[in-house]
């Protein structure tokens, strides 16, 4: 693949990004895959592909434009005026996410240590703020720093369940609600058109600030790949002990536990690191979309977006994911079939110059 720091440091920081709090807790999981039995990792991998090959391309683009912010990648694959449309759509569901996941961090803190929610999601909108005060090196350094420790706790966990599971793999489709294979291929696309969305800002801004094109193209490709294998591997985990973590709010640290308690410790503070990603790199892309990054305006505005976001998170970590994820999904995979359309376009006209 030709990978050198530049692009592996792209790479994880935008694992860091996608995975976001659900993936890491394991309920998006659970609720796009797990529940379809041995048909959802036909979804696990149309998911891989759309963000390995997508955000590959929204990276490479992210360079064409010099791009600080994801304007200029939507109006190149819309036009001026659709691209209009979907900027203040995305922008929207952005923003909503990242007040789920600082809900999320509310929650966890609460689960896990007995913090109280809204303490727990102010400290994370307090550390969130002081983050978006750094450069944005830094900030692609803090998305990619926690990766390496998730990959390890997801592969502990799951080599731990391939022994010890109560589910083979071959019984698996018998313990689960839905084993159907249009379902596992739906919802996993949904959840790639989900799991893009989230990312595509982020991955057009580390674009931007790439060295070479084929640099970001590649660091985007190995995060997707990264990320297929984590999904698949948790999916896996889950499955092999459906039953006992059907009904759990955080399935991931309910399979921690039952290995040993510290284990679950670890996990949750890597979790709560993993909100941390998903927000810094969502509000970022958000404030970055209206301001200049670092300039004075863009200081005032991301002390009222703070704001606003930790008042939006007592709505509820559980409405907010109910409310907005399904929608985001829709709206990823307009964008990504909007990519698809453009590359084909793109690779009819080179091929007509060349003739």
């Amino acid at each position: 693949m030709g990978l050198n720091k530049e692009a592996i440091k792209i790479g994880f920081a935008y694992v860091g990004i996608v995975v976001g709090a659900g993936f890491s807790t394991g309920q998006e999981v659970k609720q796009f895959f797990s529940d379809f039995g041995l048909w959802s990792y036909i979804g696990v991998i149309i998911s891989g592909v759309i963000l390995s090959f997508i955000g590959r391309q929204c990276a490479k683009i992210g360079v064409a434009f010099d791009a600080q912010n994801h304007e200029s990648t939507l109006s190149y694959v819309f036009g001026k005026n659709f691209s209009k449309i979907f900027d203040y759509i995305l922008v929207f569901f952005l923003f909503g996410i990242a007040v789920t996941m600082i809900a999320g961090a509310g929650s966890t803190l609460h689960q896990s240590y007995g913090v109280p929610i809204w303490l727990g999601s102010l400290a994370m909108t307090i550390v969130i703020y002081l983050s978006l005060i750094m450069d944005f090196n830094k900030i692609v350094r803090a998305l990619g720093i926690v990766t390496p420790f998730l990959i390890v706790m997801v592969v502990i966990i799951a080599a731990v369940y391939l022994f010890k599971g109560d589910i083979p793999l071959n019984q698996v489709n018998n313990n689960v609600p839905s084993p159907s294979i249009w379902k596992g291929i739906g919802m996993g696309t949904l959840y790639g058109g989900l799991a893009f969305a989230v990312g595509f800002s982020t991955i057009v801004v580390i674009g931007g600030d790439a060295s070479k094109r084929g640099v970001a193209g590649r660091g985007a490709l190995l995060g997707g790949i990264i990320y297929t294998v984590l999904l698949a591997l948790i999916n896996f985990a889950l499955q092999s002990e459906y039953p006992h973590v059907s009904e759990a709010s955080i399935p991931t640290i309910t399979l921690a536990n039952d290995v040993h308690p510290i284990l679950g410790i670890i996990l949750s503070v890597i979790m709560l690191a993993v909100m941390y990603n998903t927000i810094l790199g969502l509000l970022y892309s958000f404030a970055a979309r209206f301001t200049e990054p670092y300039s004075k305006k863009y200081h005032i505005f991301i002390v009222i977006m703070c704001i606003v976001a930790y008042l939006c998170t007592f709505v509820g970590f559980e409405v907010l994911v109910n409310k907005l994820y399904k929608i985001m999904g829709v709206v990823g995979l307009a964008i990504v079939i909007a990519v698809i359309i453009k590359y084909v376009i793109r690779k009819r006209q080179d091929e007509d110059h060349i003739a």
